[in-house]
């Protein structure tokens, strides 16, 4: 009898258990489906809201340059080409690279940026004219800073040799010191500055300290920020990292070839 007793107790115990874990996935999938329309609400709205902070910091408004459209398009970093594999509207890269499967490690030699992982696609965004005609691209951009990691866009020019604008929309570096990277008067810095020089040689960045006015670093380097130096030296690693092999270097090369067009 003792025995009956303690098998109904435990065969209670385990229906009890099945029927928690049941109930628990039905209201997990039930939230799922009933809060995702938010979700994407939300992601839509905030990536909207990143992509506007860098079109504010363009040295001239949309309309001055001609911009009638604003496309987006995921972009497979190792080859530089379009994909449809990914949809820009609900991508989210900072999940991707916590996914082995959908990013790659980064060899430390190599990650002047400090992300360690880089995801295999980013979403681009390219302004075009009434026309059609491109008027200039806007790259996310990210990296290791002082105290935190630091999230921008980089803007431009058609020909992707000139600097249009780099605002940071997120950081969490030193209030007042590293956090002057989101300065009016900083950002202000980068417009007209070139990308590469003659050769083709990536030359963008960021100097240590002030940039002697009239020299050739003048013309790709802007100022660090006074008493920021790991910051400073933060953008100008993560600018190199994402312009390079490993980062939007193949998809320039491709636009410089003029096949911004979207097969």
């Amino acid at each position: 009898m003792v025995e009956k007793i303690a098998a109904d107790s435990s065969l209670k115990v385990m229906l009890t258990a099945v029927a928690v874990a049941v109930i628990c996935a039905l209201l997990v999938s039930y939230s799922a489906v009933t809060l995702r329309p938010y979700y994407l609400a939300n992601l839509k709205a905030e990536r909207q809201a990143r992509l506007e902070s860098i079109l504010n910091a363009l040295p001239r408004t949309m309309d001055e340059i001609g911009v009638d459209v604003v496309e987006s398009h995921t972009v497979d970093l190792d080859t530089g080409e379009y994909s449809e594999r990914v949809d820009p509207a609900t991508y989210n890269v900072r999940q991707a690279v916590t996914d082995p499967n959908q990013s790659i490690a980064i060899p430390p030699e190599r990650d002047a940026a400090g992300i360690k992982r880089r995801a295999h696609y980013a979403v681009v965004y390219i302004l075009r004219d009434a026309d059609k005609a491109v008027r200039a691209f806007i790259l996310p951009v990210y990296g290791s800073g002082y105290q935190s990691t630091l999230y921008g866009f980089l803007a431009l020019s058609a020909d992707t040799k000139t600097v249009l604008g780099l605002k940071f929309y997120e950081q969490k570096d030193t209030p007042g010191i590293g956090a002057r990277i989101q300065d009016p008067e900083w950002e202000a810095l980068w417009p007209g500055k070139s990308v590469y020089d003659a050769s083709g040689m990536l030359r963008l960045g960021v100097a240590r300290g002030k940039v002697a006015s009239g020299s050739e670093e003048a013309d790709f380097l802007v100022d660090g920020v006074s008493g920021a130096t790991r910051t400073s030296l933060g953008v100008h690693d993560l600018l190199r990292f994402w312009l390079g092999d490993l980062g939007f270097g193949p998809y320039l090369k491709r636009m410089r070839g003029g096949k911004a067009n979207v097969q």
